[in-house]
């Protein structure tokens, strides 16, 4: 059972495709943690150049899907009517342990670390099956401004 869906994502966060990376929701413990869902296909744009013959999904979108997941557990938790705007400040701690490839469901588990308006850390972990294959803390500023519809 789903938290959120492709439409409730959607409606928080401003990305779309290529670059929405977050399939599904399926835990939120607002202020705590979130749970999300990235299913990676063959049809990835990324992959057309990452690596032909061999695709691997880039580190870097493994990243930017966790943190898009976490900004989605900000989102929940501060309870606006309105959609602010979250921006990525920064990563520490990455490690990557298994490369990604089409077929693969990426698991993201993001537990708040700490939360002082208007930051946010977080630890995530995303894993395919109960393998981990990236981790990370991730920073994010939530700001003021509404983000564009």
């Amino acid at each position: 059972m789903s938290v959120m869906e492709q439409a409730d994502i959607q409606a928080l966060l401003p990305h779309r495709y290529p670059f929405l990376l977050v399939d599904r929701v399926l835990e939120l413990d607002p202020d705590r943690r979130i749970v999300g869902i990235k299913n990676v296909t063959i049809n990835e744009p990324f992959f057309q150049g990452h690596f032909p013959g061999r695709p691997v999904m880039p580190g870097v979108l493994i990243l930017e899907a966790m943190a898009q997941v976490g900004g989605l557990l900000a989102f929940k938790s501060m309870g606006q009517s309105k959609r602010p705007v979250v921006y990525l400040t920064g990563v520490d701690g990455a490690k990557f342990r298994k490369p990604v490839v089409p077929g693969d469901r990426l698991r993201f588990e993001i537990d708040v670390v700490k939360k002082r308006a208007p930051f946010w850390k977080m630890q995530g972990k995303a894993f395919v099956e109960t393998e981990l294959v990236c981790e990370a803390e991730v920073t994010a500023m939530v700001t003021e401004e509404e983000a564009p519809t």
